[in-house]
């Protein structure tokens, strides 16, 4: 901002035209490179910046001979905004060009540009346009490795935050209740800063080294684990009674972990031991039975943790050190999707809702003209009653109606972002004619000095609250308007523009809602469902590394998906106005509560089953079972969120785990025993999670019965109708496949029976792999109903990805449904739970067009094998 505003100050005296003409055009330079313009290599960066000028200077030329007309002004003003929309949708600079239309008609319009002075205009677009980039190039210049420091850097910031409010909530005298808070809030902010950090390491246009890619994850996963388990410990300490001495060694070993420099996170080792030493001596001392001994259990959690910490965090901080400098080689690798440099919000589940219901005849092209629709006709209306109000200024009615539409997708953030709008601009203007009665108006370099500075606090802020931006940017729009408008008008001119702001931002509301609406419901079920989606990617990777060791699954990478699908959830789910407790509509926060424990299990299993391990068959086949029974959980009430009707029941998972876990431990003990047990035992914690939301959802909650257990004579009788079928032999390759385009393809299927006892049982009998025998149903008197569904799995390779492709399938059914989806590792994907039918397998991927095979799942018959590769 400061070098175009100088530089078109400049070329204004240089050019012999009005000064704030020339900072006009120039300051439009700066600020559409600061918020529109985010390219990560110096080639994109030019192409965006210089591209800038021409779409802006030919519009100040047409702006300029249309002046007269001011009917046709008018709907010019309307058509490029809409026009904005509609290529917000075609990429980046698409959107930067409609942006560009549409602010050189609004300031061709504000300033009266004359026709003869558009050559000159452009000229001063173009030099402005220029030095902002040889800024950017000379201060910002994009380098990776150093982004990749500067986010280590941020982590560290958000841990010491995190240790810091461990501290306090440790200290005897304090507010326990402030200081669990404000712990809280550490946490929250130190996940936000993690799942950005994590989304900052998918440059696309940056070459990857995958294992140093797949250690920096990681390792970033590890040590937020790790942070995270110390605030959970140190807010149970915070209930407990704690020895003194115990206490002063926590605070200690907080005190260094807060302390510590970037490059010695191995001392946080000695803290460590400091606070193991002194819970021994607690635990063993006169008073070890007293309630002062409840507090040592959490205390050597702590010391575990920090030790955990220090390695993650020295090895994490080590990669980063170590990167290469090359920013072709630097490891970047997707794991999470990021909107504006934050995590994803409500966007996707939108996107994905909009085109759910626009896939067949003329609604296809609604995507395309929903938004741009939205835009136009709400500033048709707008434009005449701004336009009665003051005919200078009616373009402020056309800026609430693109700030509502641009970044939100709910009703309830549009009118969100309305009352952000109003405070914001209450308080800017309070402080802004404050300093400007305090500066006066004869001192310019002051007030532009507080026009860059209200900018800058208010882009910082708008990370935060977009309040803050609204703030700073009023604040600097009173310097500006206070060189033109008298003081006595200035209280007239800031309402004026409070009102006009709210009609555009409630007008573009309320077509927003009745044009080609979207349930906001109905979005946040889709958000939810995205969630189930997400869990049920990391019971099948978890599944698979478990099975083959050699698998190229990421858990941890799972994981963080599953964090990011919580945040679209959670930006859902907010209520405009929160409510207190005790009254109606709190169910939304309580489903929301839920799956944030269930995130935090899913993290904790992630890193715990992350090893290699080599099960008895017997075991292993208890397990495969746990998690089939917890997969088609899942697509139980995946179907119960799409479709508003829970037709089928989540089956309890933790008997099948707690009798696999008692196995396990006769094991003998050990590191890896302990990870085994650790896993089991944040399985079971998932599922109680995710069955307390079932439950929520409408869904029916059982208990799956543990193998070897039979109960009743029901299951008695099924058991044994099981094991006859298991005798049985089945012809092979019953499974029939057909190819719908050219190529070659291979898909292992295996079916897998479910026999579920009749009703009244309330139970589930165990489940096998067994050849498919003849359908069978349940009889009114209590018999065997018998489900056959599918596991498929394969691989998909192409020449460019001889290793393998990285992308996501889907499969549908025959009747247009999708029954299951899953991501495509290194070539490798698996699907569970169809059913007999023909359906229709799609890969998508980012480096290739969607691709679509025939798979036809038989009624009758036993497993089939069919072995060649999938070739894209």
């Amino acid at each position: 901002m400061v070098t175009s505003l100088a530089v078109g100050y400049a070329m204004a005296g240089a050019l012999d035209i009005p000064a704030m003409i020339g900072m006009m055009i120039g300051g439009m330079m700066g600020l559409m490179s600061a918020f529109a313009v985010a390219e990560n290599t110096w080639q994109r960066l030019t192409r965006a910046i210089l591209w800038m000028p021409f779409p802006y200077a030919a519009v100040l030329w047409l702006a300029a001979e249309l002046h007269d007309d001011r009917r046709l002004e008018i709907g010019l003003m309307v058509g490029a905004l809409a026009l904005t929309f509609f290529l917000a949708r075609f990429g980046q600079m698409y959107l930067l060009t409609g942006m560009m239309l549409f602010n050189g008609l609004m300031v061709g319009m504000m300033a009266n540009i004359p026709a003869g002075m558009s050559g000159k205009a452009l000229l001063v677009a173009l030099v402005s346009a220029a030095a902002v980039l040889g800024t950017r190039l000379l201060l910002c210049y994009p380098m990776p490795r150093e982004d990749l420091l500067r986010t280590q850097r941020a982590f560290v910031v958000e841990a010491r935050r995190v240790a810091d409010a461990a501290v306090e909530a440790l200290d005897p005298d304090a507010d326990q209740e402030r200081a669990v808070r404000r712990m809280t809030r550490a946490l929250r902010r130190l996940n936000v800063t993690t799942v950005t950090i994590d989304g900052r390491l998918a440059q696309p246009e940056v070459a990857a080294d995958p294992d140093m890619a797949e250690l920096l994850h990681r390792h970033l996963f590890d040590a937020e684990l790790a942070l995270r388990g110390i605030g959970r410990a140190v807010q149970d300490l915070t209930g407990l009674a704690v020895d003194p001495q115990l206490r002063e060694a926590l605070v200690v070993g907080l005190v260094v972990a807060r302390d510590t420099p970037l490059g010695s996170a191995q001392g946080l080792r000695p803290a460590a031991e400091i606070i193991r030493r002194q819970a021994d001596a607690a635990l063993n001392g006169p008073d070890a039975a007293s309630r002062r001994a409840e507090a040592v259990e959490p205390a050597y959690r702590v010391a575990q943790l920090l030790d955990s910490l220090a390695g993650s965090l020295s090895h994490w901080l080590a990669l980063g050190w170590s990167s290469p400098q090359s920013p072709a080689k630097v490891p970047f690798q997707p794991t999470v999707a990021l909107e504006r440099d934050r995590p994803a919000g409500s966007a996707a589940a939108t996107r994905r809702v909009l085109a759910a219901g626009t896939e067949t005849s003329w609604r296809r092209a609604v995507p395309f003209v929903r938004a741009p629709l939205h835009a136009g006709v709400a500033a048709a209306i707008v434009c005449p009653i701004t336009d009665a109000i003051d005919p200078q200024r009616f373009y402020w009615g056309l800026v609430g109606v693109m700030i509502t539409l641009f970044g939100t997708n709910t009703t309830h953030e549009r009118l969100r972002k309305f009352g952000h709008r109003m405070t914001g601009t209450v308080i800017g203007a309070v402080i802004g004619i404050a300093l400007l009665h305090l500066v006066g108006h004869g001192h310019v370099y002051v007030m532009l000095t507080i026009i860059v500075a209200g900018i800058t606090l208010g882009a910082w802020g708008m990370q935060r609250a977009y309040a803050l931006w609204v703030v700073g940017l009023v604040v600097a729009l009173v310097q500006l308007y206070g060189l033109t408008t008298p003081d006595a008008s200035m209280d007239h001119l800031l309402g004026e523009r409070l009102l006009d702001n709210g009609l555009g931002i409630l007008i573009a509301t309320l077509c927003a809602a009745v044009i080609f609406p979207l349930s906001g419901r109905r979005i946040t079920r889709e958000a939810e469902r995205g969630y189930v989606s997400a869990v049920d990617d990391l019971v099948s990777q978890l599944a698979l590394r478990w099975e083959d060791p050699d698998a190229p699954v990421r858990l941890r990478g799972a994981a963080r998906a599953l964090d990011s699908a919580l945040f679209q959830v959670v930006s859902l789910v907010r209520p405009l106005v929160r409510m207190p407790l005790g009254v109606r509509g709190r169910d939304a926060d309580n489903r929301t509560a839920l799956l944030t424990t269930a995130t935090g299990h899913a993290r904790a299993l992630a890193a715990a089953a992350d090893i290699d391990i080599d099960l008895a068959p017997r075991q292993a086949e208890r397990f495969t079972r746990i998690t089939t029974v917890l997969t088609g959980s899942l697509r139980a009430l995946d179907h119960a969120l799409a479709t508003g009707e829970p037709e089928e029941s989540w089956q309890r998972v933790g008997p099948l785990v707690r009798e696999l876990k008692a196995e396990l431990d006769t094991a003998p003990s050990g590191p890896r025993a302990e990870r085994i047990r650790t896993a089991l035992r944040e399985l079971a914690a998932l599922d109680d999670s995710l069955a307390g939301y079932a439950e929520r959802c409408g869904l029916t909650v059982r208990s799956a019965s543990p193998q070897g257990i039979v109960s009743s004579p029901m299951e008695r009788r099924t058991q044994a109708l099981v094991a006859e079928w298991g005798t049985r032999r089945a012809p092979r390759n019953a499974a029939a496949f057909e190819r719908s385009a050219p190529g070659r393809s291979a898909f292992e299927c295996s079916a897998t029976v479910t026999a579920t006892a009749g009703p009244g049982t309330g139970t589930a009998s165990p489940e096998r792999a067994l050849p498919v025998p003849p359908a069978t149903s349940a009889t009114p008197s209590g018999g065997v109903a018998v489900a056959v569904t599918v596991t498929v799995a394969g691989s998909i390779r192409c020449d460019r990805h001889p290793a393998g492709c990285a992308g996501w399938i889907t499969v549908i059914n025959g009747r247009g449904k999708r029954v299951a989806a899953g991501s495509v590792q290194s070539g490798r994907y698996r699907v569970d739970g169809l059913r007999p039918g023909p359906h229709t397998l799609i890969v998508s991927a980012s480096t290739h067009a969607p691709h679509a095979e025939l798979l036809s799942v038989p009624s009758a018959g036993g497993t089939g094998r069919i072995g060649h590769d999938m070739w894209l």
